[in-house]
């Protein structure tokens, strides 16, 4: 019998089943209502009918559970007969397959995913409406000579003048705004700076201000300001409350931390964002109205639509490359709207500040002159710490110099407003955990108040300054701009599209080192993140599970909800731009691993309890016990600066639960270690599953004879959870791997057990090849590495090669460090002193070569999947330069696509930026961030590089993709850090190498579906979790929680349980959060495994199979604001691009 006649066979059984089914359920009712016969039209229900009423549902909702139950057994069945089918024989057993022929596992249909052509044609016709001047980043970049001309006392600027007689008809108006930047970490970890410094800063702030009402002060990181609160009596928390409500402290921003820009993905932002204003909300009631960003290095337009979702209106930015800057200042346009680059009018407009001079300090903000400036910041008086490096100090105002110092400040105000289409000027005041004690208060505050009084009681100066906070700046601003309060546009202001990557605040200093520095932890940052998204998806489902069956009291909601809690403040507090940059002081980043690390297993634990309750078929069998957990990991971290490994099972019969955290029905392969190689796996139901087993290598070609890689296909639906069975056999029922070992020119050995077979060929100098369904590649009998890859569909064969190459560091005075990337050249190849050991498994769940070098243990897999994780080719590098002197290792794509000079990075995992490389800048201006994927294209074909985690990448030749794995370098580059990156450890790179073919080119380029897909299986992995043996005895069920897989193009951001208003635990409401990613329709939807489609934007409310949704309530992306009156949505609608948050209340 063919397959698809079996398909419909037991397609037909399961309509037979669900008919019969309700049929029966219909019946029954009826026989209940013949036993029970009403009392007549009309009548009231007594209570006792209304108990049988109750009853009758009940038992309705039984037996429909008992269907759901029948239908999935079937659809194992059904699963189960594919792969036997494809087997030789159709026979369940596995142990007689061939070693040679492998199946395809679960092999799927030709199916192509009905696709509307408006969900990707959405900015194929991106135009500038209202006749507003439009700047493309990417254009600017063109225009400029990135040359460094002296331009005076503003070096890296120009001479400014002005006429007397400029402001008689409109005033200047002047904001001095004082601020404190205080890193979460950088020099002295985050408990050491706020010991030492920041909450002298803030116990300052509460006296100071109340001292005098025009005083003002703005404040960012929460981080710290929580921690402080804490500490603070409700005297001093009223007191704090006022100076809010009096306009005198503002909270800018608002987040958890000012985040980088670069490194971030943008669930993590999110996520300090929310942690951030939820504080707020909770403790002091602010809802900040503007982005304050004065330090992170290079900005991207994510945290841009990120704040502009949260409610914002303004924001200021400050790490610009100089060359754009002057621009900008010649051009009189560093107040703009800052525009979505999809966004066809103006509803990702923020008003953005840029701030023209090279820093946030003091002497770079009152004026282009830093001298002068210097002069007015009044900390650095003679006999203070800290002087001008300009050696002219600061004079103490009084009635003799009042004058000559006001005049000669008002003069830089003026310069500066220069720069501006409008006569209202920004002068920020502070620097680096500034107003620390109590003498700078009073030194800064009362001195420029004298300096504002005598500017003020003289209009013949036709100014007015005073101190203000960044809100009050943009409220001035915004009416001398005639910004139109309806549509957001000013005939002033231009609108410009694009990011500020990269940074170079001098020469050719450019700051593309921090994109890979520290890599282990730029891992172990994502790591958190798709473990703490899963964790809080799963407790939110198993809370309203366990609210459902009023077990409120048996479940350990408050306990998991403190470690959900600590998690996500542990991972904002990475984002910091020191931290995930890799920018902090050796054991700075230590407390930060620490941190991390600890967060990772609390929130495993998060998920092991909540998958508990969800997968035990009898709730009333529900204990909790922290001591015994029912579920655990497999796998173990020793150490916040080790790799994960594998814990071994050890077999007489193991339940397998299994995680799927996304939100697409999956088939992903699954490798659990056993510690023998007969084993029998079944599914929950009993039926046989094809299992691979593999050899743990101990040493290069040492196998362990105590452990065993067992691979499987497991099938796990949207946000769901899967059981499978491990027993051990008596004789082999799993499909053991062949194994090939070449080394050229020398004789191996290799130590290996039962049941491989291991060859080890005479003739070393034939290409390597290993094949799926879909994809071939040939990799080099001496290198081990790829040379030609082929699609199987089409036929066509590309060069794709994959190398190692070194980069130096300068023989200049200044040479490259955790900030700065500056090579001594081109790269060198890489070329190891000895030969490499490749090893060639191959097998029926999937079939690798591994190369051993001296720095990097490079792996490419493919998997014998049809479907998402079938269709591209898995690269894993373990790095380990541990040993070397100022090197830095990258791995070198080479493809025969003629790319030219262009290629596409990401923007935090939410957007793509085109990128050029450009012969005009040096070598290390061409590298940016890279956080999930980059690419290169021609007319027909696209090659991606989807990664797992943050690094640098570019593309400085034609065909060629580059990315900068790590990173060891044994100076300052004298940005502060005062050391250099000698902290490596042994550090594991995850890649996906995808090539698509394209059909037409639009101006706009955005990933494939697949690409999309594919980034996520990548960050987002199945977790397994093995049912510990003292709970043998219970059974498990498995938990489809959606209806139905979300379209397509939506992902879950995150399904985050909301804080209760009092107390520290969790409240009945859940902050659900979507985006829908934006796609190309120029690529194949034919084969992807995907049972989805696209709806254009819209999800139904009723998401869950078991789980009502009482309510769901759009809010601001922080939950700051309501909106649409806070009414009920019955669908939720998104745009393309979108990301929406909702108020939703599960029962």
């Amino acid at each position: 019998m063919k397959l698809s006649r079996q398909f419909t066979l037991f397609g037909s059984a399961i309509f037979c089943v669900v008919v019969f089914s309700l049929y029966l359920m219909l019946d029954h009712l009826q026989l209940d209502r013949t036993k029970n016969p009403s009392s007549g039209a009309g009548k009231l229900f007594h209570s006792g009918q209304l108990t049988i009423l109750q009853e009758k549902i009940d038992h309705l909702e039984r037996l429909l559970a008992e269907n759901n139950e029948i239908i999935s057994n079937i659809r194992d069945s059904v699963l189960d007969l594919s792969e036997s089918v494809k087997d030789s024989k159709g026979s369940p057993e596995v142990g007689n397959q061939s070693r040679v022929g492998y199946p395809e596992l679960l092999a799927s249909p030709p199916l192509v995913i009905p696709i509307q052509q408006e969900d990707c044609h959405f900015a194929d016709n991106f135009s500038v409406t209202n006749g507003l001047l439009l700047l493309q980043m990417l254009d600017v970049y063109d225009l400029l000579s990135f040359d460094n001309p002296d331009g005076g006392v503003w070096k890296q600027g120009f001479d400014i003048s002005y006429n007397e007689n400029e402001w008689d008809t409109e005033p200047l108006q002047v904001f001095v705004v004082p601020h404190s930047h205080n890193d979460p970490g950088w020099l002295k970890t985050f408990d050491d700076y706020y010991r030492d410094q920041t909450q002298h800063i803030l116990n300052n702030m509460v006296v100071k201000l109340h001292e005098d009402e025009r005083r003002r002060m703005l404040w960012s990181e929460i981080s710290y300001f929580s921690k402080w609160w804490d500490s603070i009596d409700s005297q001093k928390r009223d007191a704090v409350k006022s100076l809010i409500e009096r306009g005198q402290l503002e909270i800018a921003t608002g987040g958890w931390v000012m985040p980088d820009e670069a490194n971030t993905h943008y669930f993590a932002m999110i996520d300090q964002l929310l942690e951030g204003h939820q504080w707020l909300e909770r403790n002091v009631g602010v809802k900040p109205k503007t982005g304050w960003a004065v330090d992170p290095f290079g900005h991207s337009p994510t945290m841009t639509y990120l704040l502009k979702q949260a409610g914002m209106s303004n924001m200021l930015i400050q790490r610009v490359h100089y060359s754009v800057k002057k621009h900008f200042a010649i051009q009189k346009t560093l107040e703009f709207f800052w525009r979505q680059t999809w966004d066809q009018d103006t509803t990702t407009d923020i008003l953005c500040h840029m701030m023209p001079f090279y820093s946030y300090d003091v002497p770079h903000t009152c004026g282009p002159d830093p001298k002068i400036c210097c002069q007015f910041d009044f900390k650095r008086l003679p006999g203070g710490r800290i002087s001008c490096p300009w050696r002219v100090p600061p004079q103490t105002i009084n009635d003799g110099n009042v004058k000559e110092r006001a005049l000669m400040l008002l003069d830089q105000y003026r310069k500066k407003s220069k720069l501006f289409r409008t006569h209202v000027v920004l002068a920020p005041l502070g620097d680096d955990f500034r107003y620390n004690e109590a003498s700078e208060w009073d030194q800064q505050f009362q001195n420029y108040q004298k300096l504002f009084d005598y500017m003020n009681s003289h209009p013949e100066l036709h100014v007015k300054a005073q101190f203000g906070t960044i809100s009050d700046y943009f409220s001035a601003l915004r009416p001398a701009a005639a910004v139109d309060p309806v549509s957001n546009t000013s005939p002033l202001l231009p609108v410009v599209s694009g990011d500020f990557f990269t940074y170079a605040d001098r020469d050719d200093h450019y700051w593309s080192g921090y994109f890979t520095s520290r890599p282990f932890y730029k891992r172990l940052d994502r790591v958190l993140e798709s473990h703490l998204r899963a964790a809080e998806i799963l407790f939110s489902l198993a809370l309203a599970s366990v609210q459902k069956a009023n077990k409120w009291n048996d479940f350990p909601s408050l306990e998991n909800y403190k470690l959900l809690t600590e998690a996500r403040r542990n991972l904002g507090l990475f984002q910091h731009h020191d931290a995930i940059t890799g920018t902090g002081k050796d054991w700075v980043v230590v407390d930060y691993g620490t941190r991390l690390f600890h967060s990772i297993l609390n929130v495993k634990r998060v998920m092991a309890n909540s998958a508990h309750w969800l997968v035990l078929k009898d709730k009333g069998a529900y204990i909790h016990s922290s001591s015994m957990p029912l579920l655990q990991m497999d796998d173990v971290q020793p150490a916040q600066d080790a790799l994960p490994r594998k814990m071994v099972l050890k077999l007489s019969t193991r339940s397998l639960v299994i995680y799927n955290p996304t939100e697409q029905d999956r088939w992903s392969v699954v490798t659990v270690y056993v510690n023998t190689p007969r084993v029998r796996l079944q599914t929950a139901s009993g039926h046989a599953v094809t299992a691979q087993v593999s050899a743990v290598w101990e040493e290069t070609t040492r196998a362990s004879r105590e452990a065993f890689q067992l691979s499987f296909v497991a099938q796990v639906p949207a946000l769901g959870l899967t059981v499978y069975r491990l027993t051990e056999a008596v004789e082999l029922r799993t499909v053991p791997v062949d194994y090939t070992f070449l080394k050229q020119h020398e004789e191996l050995s290799v130590d290996s057990a039962e049941p491989f077979r291991v060859d080890i060929p005479q003739d070393d100098s034939l290409p390597i090849s290993i094949e799926n369904p879909l994809i071939k590649i040939w990799c080099s009998a001496t290198t081990g590495l790829m040379e030609v890859i082929k699609y199987k569909e089409g036929g066509v064969e590309h060069k794709v090669e994959v190398g190692f190459v070194w980069y130096g560091t300068t023989s200049n005075r200044d040479k490259s460090g955790a900030y700065l990337f500056l090579p001594d050249g081109e790269a060198k190849a890489y070329t190891p002193n000895h030969a490499p050991v490749i090893r060639v498994t191959k097998g029926v769940v999937f079939s690798e070569v591994t190369t051993t070098y001296q720095h990097v243990t490079h792996t490419l897999r493919l998997y014998n999947v049809q479907g998402i994780e079938g269709q591209s080719v898995e690269i894993s590098n373990t790095v380990d330069i541990r040993g070397e002197f100022n090197r830095e290792i990258a791995m070198r794509i080479t493809s025969d696509l003629n790319s030219s000079d262009r290629f596409f990075t990401d923007l935090n995992g939410f957007q793509i930026q085109p990128r050029r490389t450009m012969a005009k800048l040096p070598l290390q201006a061409n590298f940016y961030p890279m956080t999930t994927m980059a690419y290169i294209q021609e007319s027909g074909v696209r090659l991606t590089l989807l990664t797992a985690q943050s690094l640098g990448v570019s593309s400085l030749k034609s065909g060629q993709l580059e990315v900068i794995m790590d990173r060891r370098l044994m100076q300052d580059d004298n940005r502060g850090l005062g050391q250099g990156v000698q902290d490596n450890k042994i550090t594991a790179n995850l890649f996906r190498l995808l090539l698509e073919k394209r059909s037409e080119t639009f101006k706009w380029s955005y990933p494939s579906l697949l690409s999309h897909i594919t980034s996520m299986y990548l960050n987002h992995p199945v977790i397994p979790m093995v049912v510990s043996p003292n709970y043998d005895s219970l059974t498990f069920a498995p938990l489809s929680p959606l209806r139905a897989a979300l379209p397509c193009d939506v992902h879950l951001v995150n399904l985050r349980t909301i804080q209760a208003k009092e107390g520290a635990g969790p409240s009945h409401e859940v902050a659900l959060i979507l985006h829908r990613r934006g796609f190309d329709c120029e690529f194949s939807n034919r084969n992807m495994g995907l049972l989805c489609s696209t709806t254009q934007g819209k999800v139904s409310q009723h998401l869950f199979s078991e789980l009502s949704v009482q309510s769901v309530t759009p809010a601001s992306l922080s939950l700051m604001h309501t909106l649409d009156g806070g009414r009920s949505q019955e669908e939720i609608q998104l745009k393309p691009m979108e990301i929406r948050t909702y108020r939703v209340q599960l029962r």
